[in-house]
């Protein structure tokens, strides 16, 4: 505990992409496991709630911040190991997601190119699984190394034990709290070929086939056309990224909207399910990119994306994802499902 900085009152909004919150009551940066383990010892021996923060991308906290203690993971690290024509990737939780996405195409590792951009930390990417332009981390998750909340023991779960599927694992469903993601390991295939399956990736590059570069460069480009890429600058990317998931529904349901939409586009999941763009949805029940709520906002670029257009509180956040829903759900009969995490509310 000698080695651990405890803080006290630590304002949460510079931690997060969205610029809002409150201050915690308690805030540590953890830079090893064992911080982790000390941290939450700390946490028990005073009875405090803890919240685990990485990247901050895909959180709002409450302006009234967090009563507990916010654990702020800082571990690094990342070690290659060669197997064949595949190579083991394992990544400390506190390292940037998109750095090591950059590291995996300089070394012309296929797996996780369509994945450029997303802004969080690797910890993060199996707790939602991670998606974008056809890809998800699940498609290279080998295992996920993980402290048990309660016993403090350390676990290896492998992909299968994550039970992935889409923007859902374990750790944000049935094990929900239960654990801290420690480090992910991932394989990825040597001179693989870029995955080519989103229909704004094979636009970009109509009928060759692309280097890893170029379909990371085209993902890049193609996220900042829609300012979700970090940039200071740019006010539209003061965002969680993506507010909501794209709902999967029943195809009666789906057949049922078509006959008031006969052009609702969607995605065939399985033979009884489909899924339709949350983007499509909002629009059609009446909000359009800009749509401005008090200093929230719709972004200008992305209509999934919900904005702090300088000085929003988390309540103006809460009040437009509420009218977003309402509208959508009294037109199409879809709740539609955010996909941030909520933290004091």
């Amino acid at each position: 505990m000698k080695e651990l900085s405890i803080q006290e009152n630590v304002i949460l909004a510079p931690y997060t992409t969205m610029k809002i919150g409150g201050r915690a009551r308690f805030f540590v940066e953890a830079h090893n496991e064992n911080d982790v383990v000390d941290a939450l010892r700390f946490a028990y021996e005073k009875g405090l709630d803890v919240f685990v923060l990485g990247g901050g991308s895909n959180v709002l906290i409450s302006d009234k911040g967090f009563d507990g203690m916010v654990m702020h993971i800082a571990t690094q690290g990342v070690e290659f190991s060669k197997a064949d024509e595949s190579v083991t990737a394992t990544v400390q939780a506190g390292e940037d997601w998109d750095d090591f996405v950059a590291n995996c195409v300089e070394r012309n590792l296929a797996g996780i190119e369509c994945l450029s951009g997303i802004p969080g930390q690797v910890g993060g990417t199996p707790v939602q699984n991670v998606g974008a332009y056809g890809q998800e981390v699940s498609e290279t998750i080998v295992s996920v190394r993980c402290l048990d909340r309660n016993s403090l023991a350390i676990r290896e779960l492998c992909n299968e034990d994550c039970c992935f599927s889409y923007r859902r694992s374990i750790f944000n469903s049935t094990d929900l709290g239960y654990y801290i993601v420690l480090s992910v390991k991932f394989s990825l295939k040597q001179n693989g070929e870029p995955k080519i399956a989103y229909k704004d990736v094979r636009d970009y590059f109509v009928d060759r086939t692309p280097t890893l570069t170029e379909v990371r460069d085209a993902v890049m480009a193609i996220r900042r056309s829609k300012s979700m890429v970090l940039d200071a600058d740019d006010p539209n990317s003061r965002s969680a990224g993506s507010f909501f998931k794209n709902p999967i529904v029943g195809i009666e349901i789906l057949a049922a909207i078509r006959k008031s939409f006969p052009g609702v586009p969607s995605f065939t999941v399985d033979a009884d399910n489909a899924k339709i763009p949350a983007a499509w949805l909002i629009e059609n029940a009446g909000f359009q990119k800009g749509f401005v709520l008090g200093s929230a906002a719709i972004s200008s670029k992305h209509t999934l994306a919900l904005i702090n257009r300088g000085n929003a509180t988390s309540g103006q956040i809460v009040n437009l994802k509420e009218k977003i829903q309402t509208e959508v759900e009294s037109r199409f009969g879809i709740l539609l499902e955010p996909e941030p995490i909520f933290v004091g509310f």
